[in-house]
């Protein structure tokens, strides 16, 4: 499988998006995504993977065995923090959404059962971190320190139209004191213009001795990168639009998330002190965003 995948080349009904682990080439990472139609329902088995239902616009109803929770959703990633529900492996699952949606469900290969949960949108920690051109907020609705899981780290992050993330670069592909070995999937949404024009962002991944890979791409909404290794970043947002993006990570070790800079770009985070967070910033809370 290509390390970019364009917006419906990995489709498998009933989902806009599928990727395993054995589609990408690794052990434990996945990602998949629902685009529903007002009143439409979908079911599936979790089998060997525990998930979690992530709205990226609109509300569900999720049914998990014989357990049920509703979603509130959002209208859109750039309008709110969502609610979410953890699914279990082993569990068959149906999602209903009565006005249509487009929901996300990032995975990791397990091999633990944990309970259905419910995960509330005013529980989610929100997160500002670098400062000046590479400010942006973290949503970190399934890092080891806010959601329990297994393997699954997954969060969210917004980046202000002309600002960079992922920066400076780094990487998380060896097992040790310095880093945990993570499988990585991004998933991108970009914000459009007033005029509604479609916009889009770029993405950088490249090796180092011994593991080379060499991605610099324009992503729009529903791209993914795959990043099996490597320094990743920058996440590059264009000027006057804004860029989401979804990380899912796993791998074999501790759920830890330890990742190293790249030491050639790593001076970079000193030259933060004294700037200021972009007023711009936190761009979603918990409470809907009115339309523009």
């Amino acid at each position: 499988m290509s390390h970019l995948l364009r917006r419906g080349e990995a489709a498998e009904k009933p989902f806009d998006l599928v990727v395993t682990p054995e589609r990408a080439g690794w052990g434990f990472s996945g990602l998949r995504v629902l685009d529903m139609t007002i009143g439409s329902r979908v079911s599936f088995v979790t089998g060997d993977e525990e998930m979690i239902v992530l709205p990226l616009s609109g509300g569900c109803d999720v049914t998990c065995d014989d357990e049920r929770v509703t979603l509130t959703g959002r209208r859109s990633v750039f309008s709110r923090v969502t609610d979410f529900a953890y699914l279990p492996a082993g569990s068959a699952v149906t999602i209903r959404a009565g006005n249509g949606g487009r929901f996300a469900l990032p995975s990791a290969r397990t091999t633990k059962r944990l309970p259905f949960r419910y995960g509330p949108a005013d529980a989610v920690p929100v997160e500002l971190r670098g400062a000046g051109q590479a400010s942006r907020q973290v949503n970190n609705f399934c890092t080891p320190e806010s959601f329990e899981a297994d393997r699954l780290i997954a969060v969210e992050v917004l980046t202000p139209g002309g600002n960079w993330s992922s920066y400076p670069p780094h990487k998380h592909d060896e097992a040790g004191e310095a880093e945990t070995a993570l499988e990585e999937i991004y998933y991108f949404e970009v914000a459009g213009s007033p005029s509604g024009t479609a916009g889009s962002a770029y993405q950088r991944v490249y090796g180092h001795p011994g593991r080379d890979i060499d991605v610099c791409a324009e992503v729009r909404s529903g791209d993914v990168v795959l990043i099996p290794y490597g320094w990743h970043g920058p996440s590059m947002a264009a000027p006057g639009y804004d860029l989401y993006y979804l990380n899912v990570m796993a791998g074999a070790g501790p759920r830890k998330w330890l990742f190293s800079d790249d030491p050639v770009h790593a001076w970079v985070r000193g030259s933060w002190d004294g700037q200021e967070m972009d007023p711009r910033l936190p761009l979603t809370s918990t409470t809907e965003r009115r339309r523009s």
